[in-house]
């Protein structure tokens, strides 16, 4: 009850604590967005005001059939600016106007807006307009404006120009450029290519234009240190650009300014409140983490042989040995960690170990793929030659020793294949009930009578005392027979000449019992405790010897897929025993796949 008493409160508590910091970042995110969003939208319409001007009003105004709700600030600096805005409903009647100049109608039919939207211009008024689509039948916002600076350099091209250049005479060229001083301007006559030919007023270092600047200057004006109009000669070619310093600047728009206060307000709020429960919590809770952490700091570092200092023990326990009050809310973290080290302490050992019968199994793999491959190397070099003549026989006979060597390694690898299948369990297999004492004495007789075999000697035996009754294991044929092989050729491969091998099977315990005993050279103790491992390949075994050092985990393998167990008994010379046990069947019972 106490445990759960403390799981309950530590949820409790550190849930709260993560809900208030959740929510405080997901204010802070919020309050960083607009925030960005406010600086982004200002920094577009610096750069495209009074483009961006216009999008900023379609985005905060208000709209509804009666009326629009213009920012007060919009309203104050249009004014200011010398621009004017309408607000047009879809059929034609305008819901709102500010700094509307009197030859502006108050309503448009179909042809003026059209002719508004291809020319962009109302009379003598330049036009920027956009649409509102989330307001039904559309709102069209009207931006305008007298552009000035057009006509005043019309009215330059008009008075001083000759052949699309200025006037030659010196008289009226020092009248043009002293105007053009005394109002802060600069006029260049630029040519079909860009390359400016003449230039008045003030000065303003530029000697081409590229063929998108005068554009971007008109669409960018709030990216450019001045307003800049032009006309074009349509007879020279020649362009009249006018340079006016800007005499006023662009104020940036508190967007969402409303939203962002009260946004920071409640997370400073929140912000206050989880800094003073997280200061709780981490004197509360955090003193007996930071002596876990230490621990995991020295486990990183090994040894494991020692998990608490003195001077960590006197801060957990007290003289009489039990955990100090404000550690038992950790006893388990505690014991945990003793388990831990333990258990990497086991594991690193295994892992030394393990890493030295690789090293091992991997040398003597590389043997035995190098002796076949050098054969089938040499024998494949002696007939690419051509510089000899080979009989029929000798042919025959290097065929042969090429396809021995080859089965060797097709063997080898399917022993590899083998292995990692058994062990990832990716071989299902069909077993069906099979009589034991039957099944082991065929497989006995086939080595009786293998002529490869006649300086070992194989004997069956059967049960002492007993009458034999049928003992039925479920079992797939295939690899329960590949299953004996193994042991009986390792009985036989590993022993000297005239070893004598015999296979019993017994009940015992309600277990179906094989018994595969040699009296050959034993084994050592390492060899003995290392059989069954994939990589390992026993100190017996000579450098002449076949095979990966798979067969035993192999065997191993297919005796736990038929639900079985093995074990191996040997001293050195005193011969091995090697025992099965399966569970006994019924004959009658069904295929049972694996």
């Amino acid at each position: 009850m106490k445990r759960r008493n403390v799981r309950r409160r530590l949820t409790l508590h550190f849930t709260y604590q993560m809900l208030m910091l959740f929510v405080f970042v997901t204010i802070f995110i919020a309050i960083l967005i607009l925030t960005v969003i406010q600086l982004v939208l200002n920094d577009g319409m610096k750069r495209s005001y009074p483009v961006g001007a216009l999008d900023a009003i379609v985005m905060e105004t208000f709209v509804d059939g009666k009326g629009a709700d213009v920012p007060e600030r919009w309203e104050k600096q249009l004014f200011e600016e010398g621009y004017w805005l309408q607000v047009v409903l879809g059929n034609g009647k305008v819901i709102y106007s500010a700094n509307k100049p009197e030859d502006i109608p108050e309503d448009y039919n179909l042809a003026e807006l059209l002719r508004m939207e291809q020319t962009g211009r109302f009379g003598s008024y330049e036009l920027m307009m956009d649409i509102d689509e989330t307001v039904a039948d559309g709102a069209l916002f009207v931006l305008g404006y007298r552009d000035e600076r057009y006509a005043a350099v019309r009215s330059l091209y008009e008075t001083y120009a000759v052949n699309g250049r200025l006037e030659p005479a010196e008289q009226a060229f020092a009248s043009l450029d002293e105007e053009l001083r005394s109002t802060e301007r600069t006029l260049h006559i630029v040519d079909e290519e860009g390359s400016v030919l003449q230039r008045a007023g003030a000065p303003l270092e530029r000697d081409r234009y590229r063929p998108l600047d005068l554009l971007l200057m008109e669409k960018l004006a709030g990216t450019y240190p001045t307003n800049v109009s032009f006309y074009q000669d349509s007879e020279s070619g020649t362009v009249w650009v006018l340079h006016e310093a800007k005499r006023g600047s662009f104020v940036k728009q508190p967007i969402m300014k409303e939203v962002i206060i009260a946004a920071c307000i409640i997370g400073a709020t929140i912000l206050a409140a989880t800094l003073a429960f997280s200061i709780y919590h981490g004197y509360r809770y955090g003193r007996p983490l930071l002596l876990f952490i230490d621990w995991f700091g020295r486990l990183g570092r090994g040894p494991y042989e020692e998990l608490l200092t003195d001077k960590e023990k006197k801060r957990l326990y007290r003289r009489n040995g039990k955990l100090k009050r404000r550690f038992k809310l950790y006893q388990e973290v505690i014991d945990g960690f003793r388990d831990m080290t333990e258990k990497l302490h086991a594991a690193e050992r295994d892992r030394a170990r393990l890493e030295q019968t690789r090293e091992e199994w991997m040398t003597g793999i590389s043997h035995d793929l190098r002796t076949p491959l050098s054969s089938i190397q040499g024998y494949g070099h002696l007939l690419e030659s051509g510089q000899y003549r080979w009989t029929e026989e000798e042919l025959r006979e290097m065929g042969g020793v090429i396809r021995e060597k080859s089965d060797f390694m097709i063997d080898l690898i399917q022993d590899f294949s083998l292995a990692f299948q058994l062990k990832n369990r990716a071989m299902p297999f069909e077993r069906k009930p099979i009589r034991l004492q039957e099944f082991a004495r065929r497989r006995m007789l086939l080595y009786v009578n293998d002529r490869t075999m006649e300086h070992a000697s194989f004997r069956y035996e059967d049960a002492d005392g007993e009458e034999e009754e049928p003992i039925y294991v479920l079992a797939n044929d295939k690899w329960f027979a590949r299953l004996l092989d193994n042991l009986l050729v390792n009985a036989v491969k590993h022993n000297p000449v005239s070893t004598t091998v015999s296979v019993r099977v017994s009940q015992a315990g309600g277990e179906a019992v094989i018994a595969v005993r040699d009296d050959g050279a034993g084994m050592d103790e390492e060899t003995l405790r290392n059989l069954f491992e994939r990589y390992y390949r026993g100190t017996s075994t000579d450098e002449g010897t076949d095979g990966a050092g798979l067969g035993m985990s192999i065997a191993k393998s297919i005796a736990e897929a038929h639900g079985g167990s093995i074990q191996a008994e040997s001293r050195v010379g005193c011969g091995t025993t090697i025992t099965l046990r399966f569970p006994i069947v019924r004959a009658a019972e069904e295929r049972t796949p694996a």
